[in-house]
């Protein structure tokens, strides 16, 4: 989560655009269990991760894009309901720190330019309310931050040398 700006999600019905959009590479999720909590309140859109070697997919995420969005975040979300991660967006590069408050997933996050390319990365253990949590911050100036599961960056292509780019399409995560 970030300080000032966080995260969370969870998308209306599918539009027509939404229907004819690519599948999805699978998306790896923790167990669900009866009492699964995924975001809620936020739209999804494609994003797609081009490695360094040329090669691009594309992942449907939940967009966190307002002050108040950014702030919730992954807040109490024990699951991602099938999004790939959450992706914040600034609107302009800054240095802001992100932050774990009363999230309960350990989280990987990847910093982004606002020309989609890669600054740097950063593991975040879960914190409880009530106690002091440590800020993470980016190498560089950032105008992205994509949260997914611990270690699932790597998976997604995201690293030195990858560059993100945001659609303007929206999507559906399942799961």
């Amino acid at each position: 989560m970030a300080i000032g700006v966080l995260l969370a999600g969870c998308s209306g019905a599918p539009s027509e655009e939404e229907s004819s959009t690519p599948a999805f590479p699978p998306v790896p999720q923790s167990s669900a269990s009866s009492s699964t909590v995924v975001p809620e309140g936020f739209s999804a859109v494609i994003i797609e991760v081009t490695a360094p070697d040329g090669s691009t997919e594309s992942f449907c995420v939940w967009l966190a894009d307002s002050a108040a969005e950014r702030q919730r975040g992954l807040m109490k979300a024990n699951s991602l309901g099938g999004a790939a991660g959450m992706l914040f967006r600034f609107g302009t590069e800054q240095s802001s720190s992100f932050w774990m408050r009363d999230t309960v997933l350990p989280l990987s996050l990847g910093f982004f330019t606002g020309a989609g390319e890669f600054v740097s990365a950063i593991d975040m253990d879960p914190c409880a309310a009530g106690v002091s949590c440590p800020l993470y911050d980016a190498a560089g100036p950032y105008a992205d931050g994509l949260e997914v599961p611990l270690g699932d960056l790597e998976a997604l292509g995201v690293g030195p040398g990858s560059r993100l780019t945001v659609t303007e399409r929206s999507c559906s995560p399942s799961g």
